[in-house]
Parts: structure tokens; C-alpha cells; sequence
């Protein structure tokens, strides 16, 4: 009971998410190990650039803060009246590291939203300008879209400006601009836009690029082609033994396993063949066993039977047929025990109807009572085999029910043969030791005394040779239940 309760409590995978064939399980468990171990390097790597990505803008950021403090104390040293003609000079020369100019108030800024990259770099710049301006009344820092950047009071914006001013800030490719505003003195405003070492800093802060996603999917494609090329060169040699098994199990004789490919399937290779001959060997020896007995039993009593009828005495006589006859019926019985499962015929397309027709028809004119419904169904079998099987769970219900009903119909790509009777039907702890040979119960003593008990064993071998399974059971609404389910694809027993 701890065992049961502990298996209850662990919790385990419903086995529809996992796919049944070894191949598919073992590629379903590669490319999660694949998926896993890329997941895992992508975040290890992905933190590890981020964090050389934040230490490298802060750095830049760093110089770029010293630059801007040299050219804020450059124009606090020079008269207000000259610092319109400095920066002309600037504009005429081509511009420098920063465009500059000057506003008698701050400009108003559409900055970018907060990322972890813009946050650290400016917090590097302000920490750097305050200690290289420790007296710098008013400073404002803040990174922009150069389309949305406006450069003095009268809303010129940064594009109309003219490209030789612009042209170190104006990429190809939009990159974010910082502006520096810094307060000289009351109404005259510094204004200082630039381009970071880098200009696209922030692509460095997220490393799964749309290139970098591409180039993990085209890896991990290519991983699991491989895996599934050396999955099924795996397997393969695994599924020509389960072939050849399931062969060998229904009667076939197929042809030897290459003994190719890795040491533990040469092993079982080996070890199968090995066992096939055993095992046909051994069905060889009682082929001949039986035959031996059919003859060595019979032949004395039928002896025996000759020398009783030179007896006077009519009691005794009678005494040894009986126990003759009793007799002759046990070796029969045995001898159709195992003759009677493994009837040589090939297997061809079966009509249904017109097999259980017939042994309804039959069972009719014998005067008893037998339903049958056409279902125009077809399977593949043996068919004086399966017509004994069938037979023998008909003659059973015959016997110990009032009537029978014969159903056939298809369930799970199955065929389904059902036969009922209106019978006492069987006591539950007694189903499943029924099938076994020379088991009958009270009833069925009573019932048939000439029986042997080997009726619903004989139908449960043939059925199993036909990899089939015999279902007994009580029916609902009184009865005793049979059915026989077959395969309803193309089967080929031996």
C-alpha cells in the first residue's frame, strides 16, 4: 500500500504527450535537450554582453562627459558678445564633436523611455559634469531621436539645419542623440548635441538580435536533422527485430537479422536467432510427441477394447467400455488442445456474414434459438480457425443459455465478434481461471456432461494466433458475454 500511494503521489507525464515509437521519444528528448541547452547558453551569454555592453557606455560616457565639461569652460571664459562668433567659426570650419549653440532658455526634449542603457549613461554623464562643474547652477541631460530634436527658441529643428553643421550627428541609419543643456549665466543657455562613441549603444543591450535568432534557429534545425538522421540509424535495426518477432510470433518464417551495426543488436541479433530455432526445434519435437501418442495410445485401446468383448460377464464388460471410452476421450481431448490452435491454412480475406450465417442457419435447424444482424464487415484470418473458435463459444452459449445473440461490429479500428447467451452466466471470481484448460464449473457439469472443458482455451489460442485477444465476462442484464477482438487491418497470421 506505501508503494501504491507513493507511485499516486509522484507525478508522472500522460502518455498522449509522449509519442510511442523509441524513434520518437528519442527525438522529442533531444531537441528538448537541444532547446534547453540553447536557452541556457543564450542567457548566460545574453547577461554576460549585456553587463560588457553597460560597463562599455559608461566608459564612453565617462570621455564623453569630460569633452562636454571642457567645452562648457570654454565658453563660460569667453564674453557672452563672443560666443555667437565662436560657434559661427565652429559652423564655417564643418562643425566639431558637438553642435552647439545658444538659447536664452532650455529647449524642450521628446526624450527616449527609460532603458536600462540610456538610464546608465546618463547617470555616468551627470555624476562625471557635476564633478567637472561643481558650480554649474542648472544642467539638463537627455537622449532624443534626431527627427524630434528641436536645436533653438524658435523651433528650428535639428533636420533643416544645414549638412555640413549636422553632418556628425545625421546618420544613415537614425541614431539616438544626446543633448547637453547647461545654464552660463541667467538667459543664455549652452545647447550641445551629440553621437555617442558608439552610435547604436543601445542594439549592443539586447543581444538576441533578430541575425542572432535566425542564426540559433538555422543551428537548431540543422542539430535536429542530424539527431533524427542518427536516431533512425539507430533504431532502424530495432524495428527489423520487432518485425521479425511479430512475424515469427504469428507462425512465419522470416529471413535472418543482418548481424550489422552496434555491438548490442549484433548481441541480440544472435540471441534472437538463437532462441528462433529453439523454439522451432521445440515445436517440431511436439509435432512429432503428439503423433507418437496419437499412436501409442489409441493402438492399445482399441486392444483393450477387442480382448472386453471375450469377457462373459456383461456388468464387467459394460465397466471396461466405459472406462475405455473415458479414457480414448481424455487423449482426444489433450491431442485437440494444441492440434486444434494451431490449424495449417493461410490466412485470406474472411466475409463475416456469410461465415456466422451459415453456423446460424445451422444452429437453427438443430432447433435452437439464434439472432444474428449482417454488419457487411470483412476481417483477415484463418477461416476453418477462426470458424472453431467461434463455434466453440457458440456450442457453449448453446448449452447454457436459453438463446444467443451474434453481434459483430467495429471499435478502434477493431473487429469485434460478441457472443451472448441468456444464461445464469458465470460467478465472478470464476472468470479468470475459465479459459483454462479442463475448467468447467457446477453448472456446466450439469449442463454438459460430455464436455471436457476445453472449448473456450481451444478458442482463446486461436484467437491469440491471430493476435487477437478473448474477452469473457458476465453481460449487462443477465448472461454470459464472449467476444473476440481481432485486428481490422490487413493481417497476415501464420
Amino acid at each position: 500500500m506505501p508503494e501504491l500511494l507513493d507511485r499516486l503521489r509522484r507525478p508522472q507525464l500522460p502518455r498522449h504527450i509522449l509519442p510511442y515509437s523509441l524513434q520518437g521519444r528519442l527525438i522529442l528528448l533531444m531537441a528538448i535537450g537541444v532547446l534547453l541547452t540553447q536557452l541556457a547558453g543564450n542567457v548566460i551569454w545574453a547577461a554576460q554582453r549585456r553587463a560588457e555592453a553597460r560597463d562599455e557606455a559608461r566608459t564612453a560616457a565617462q570621455h564623453l562627459a569630460h569633452s562636454a565639461s571642457s567645452a562648457v569652460r570654454f565658453f563660460l571664459s569667453l564674453p557672452p558678445n563672443y560666443r555667437p562668433l565662436i560657434i559661427q567659426q565652429f559652423r564655417e570650419m564643418g562643425g566639431t564633436r558637438f553642435l552647439v549653440n545658444i538659447n536664452r532658455a532650455p529647449i524642450p526634449v521628446r526624450a527616449l523611455a527609460g532603458q536600462e542603457l540610456t538610464d546608465a549613461v546618463l547617470a555616468q554623464l551627470r555624476a562625471t559634469l557635476k564633478e567637472d562643474l561643481p558650480n554649474t547652477p542648472d544642467l539638463r541631460i537627455a537622449f532624443a531621436w534626431p527627427e524630434q530634436l528641436a536645436v533653438d527658441d524658435d523651433g528650428t529643428m535639428l533636420a533643416d539645419l544645414p549638412e555640413t553643421w549636422t553632418q556628425h550627428i545625421m546618420l544613415a541609419r537614425p541614431a539616438p542623440v544626446l543633448l547637453i543643456q547647461v545654464e552660463l549665466d541667467p538667459g543664455h543657455w549652452l545647447y550641445l548635441a551629440t553621437l555617442m562613441p558608439n552610435p547604436y549603444f543601445l542594439e549592443s543591450g539586447n543581444p538576441l538580435t533578430h541575425d542572432r535568432l535566425l542564426l540559433q534557429a538555422l543551428s537548431l534545425a540543422a542539430v535536429l536533422l542530424v539527431t533524427v538522421l542518427v536516431v533512425r540509424w539507430i533504431t532502424r535495426p530495432l524495428a527489423a527485430l520487432s518485425e521479425a518477432a511479430t512475424a515469427f510470433g504469428k507462425g512465419e518464417n522470416p529471413p535472418a537479422l543482418p548481424e550489422t551495426g552496434s555491438r548490442e543488436f549484433v548481441t541480440t541479433a544472435r540471441a534472437f536467432q538463437d532462441m528462433r530455432e529453439r523454439i522451432q526445434r521445440y515445436m517440431e519435437d511436439r509435432e512429432r510427441l503428439f503423433v507418437s501418442i496419437s499412436h501409442d495410445l489409441r493402438t492399445p485401446i482399441m486392444r483393450l477394447k477387442l480382448r472386453t468383448e471375450l469377457l462373459d460377464d456383461d456388468e464387467l464388460r459394460n465397466e471396461f467400455h466405459d472406462d475405455l471410452d473415458e479414457l480414448d476421450m481424455m487423449v482426444k481431448g489433450a491431442l485437440q488442445t494444441v492440434k486444434d490452435s494451431d490449424i495449417h491454412e493461410n490466412a485470406t480475406e474472411v466475409r463475416l456474414d456469410a461465415l456466422l450465417g451459415r453456423m446460424v442457419r445451422d444452429a437453427q435447424l438443430a432447433g435452437h434459438e439464434v439472432t444474428f444482424a449482417p454488419s457487411g464487415l470483412t476481417v483477415t484470418a484463418k477461416p476453418l480457425a477462426l470458424k472453431r473458435a467461434i463455434g466453440n463459444l457458440l456450442n457453449n452459449g448453446l448449452h447454457y443459455g436459453e438463446r444467443v445473440e451474434l453481434a459483430v461490429r467495429e471499435k478502434d479500428h477493431n473487429i469485434e465478434i460478441v457472443v451472448r447467451d441468456h444464461g445464469p452466466g458465470v460467478p465472478e471470481e470464476a472468470l479468470a481461471s475459465l479459459a483454462q484448460p479442463y475448467v468447467r464449473l457446477e453448472h456446466g457439469r450439469n449442463q454438459n456432461g460430455s464436455g471436457m472443458g476445453l472449448g473456450l482455451s481451444i478458442a482463446r489460442g486461436i484467437v491469440q494466433a491471430h493476435g487477437g485477444e478473448l474477452l469473457l465476462g458476465n453481460a449487462p442484464g443477465g448472461g454470459f458475454q464472449a467476444t473476440i477482438v481481432l485486428p481490422g487491418g490487413v493481417f497476415s497470421p501464420g
